[in-house]
């Protein structure tokens, strides 16, 4: 019996192709997770920078951010996503505002009314049957009212979806959400990337590093990755021990 070959999409950065022989496994589902401010968010924009320059139609349910932050956010490393969402070849579509006019309720009127909500297997009806790539950023915007089991039941849903669409997912969670689900989403992916910070043992300075425990179909390496982020956007560094 052969060995299943499974195709690839560029991640958008050149050295985590290489670590994941290719890129991100196509019309599968990742997960990347994180604390604050180590670089989620721009793992999601190389990602759509890349696909869009390779004639992709994607997608971006954005959670936290209006499309001007982002595209501010992608020029400052150097990617221009306005042009493709000009020319729609991009979509954002905002969840930002809904959960504004969600706690502007609550402040007002001291309660959620009915119909503000969204269920995860809900994002599919934002997404056009064309599409090839889907970035969802954060996910833990789904976690703060659903159980463990709702969030693992309607995640599996959304998933199963996905990859009857062929869709090829990035899934952004920050920490905190990923722990109060008791790290659940991991058993639903394909693969999964963790991004950290912490202190350097050889030289005392505070980095960043990416774990990579699980991308399925892919001969990867545990060891740490120490990566920085620059005008040109993420980069990898060697460990010190070997400079």
């Amino acid at each position: 019996m052969g060995e299943i070959i499974i195709e690839r999409i560029s991640t958008g950065i050149d050295d985590l192709d290489i670590k994941l022989n290719g890129g991100y496994p196509k019309n599968r589902a990742i997960l990347v997770t994180g604390s604050t401010g180590v670089g989620k968010t721009i793992f999601g924009l190389h990602f759509l920078h890349r696909s869009c320059t390779e004639g992709k139609k994607c997608v971006l349910i954005a959670t936290e951010e209006l499309p001007d932050d982002i595209f501010h956010q992608a020029k400052i490393i150097g990617l221009n996503l306005e042009d493709y969402y000009n020319s729609g070849q991009l979509i954002i579509e905002g969840l930002f505002e809904i959960r504004a006019q969600r706690a502007e309720n609550v402040k007002k009127y001291g309660f959620m009314p009915e119909g503000l909500s969204v269920e995860l297997p809900s994002i599919v009806n934002s997404i056009s049957e064309d599409t090839d790539v889907v970035v969802v950023d954060n996910l833990g915007a789904y976690t703060l009212s659903l159980s463990v089991q709702d969030f693992k039941d309607q995640f599996d849903a959304l998933n199963f979806i996905f990859i009857g669409k062929s869709y090829t997912s990035l899934f952004i969670m920050d920490d905190v959400s990923y722990n109060i689900i008791k790290q659940v989403a991991d058993y639903s992916v394909y693969g999964l990337i963790r991004l950290m910070v912490k202190e350097n043992p050889y030289t005392g300075k505070v980095e960043r590093y990416i774990s990579i425990p699980k991308v399925r179909s892919t001969n990867i390496s545990l060891d740490l990755i120490v990566f920085d982020i620059t005008s040109e956007g993420i980069i990898f560094l060697r460990p010190q021990q070997e400079q």
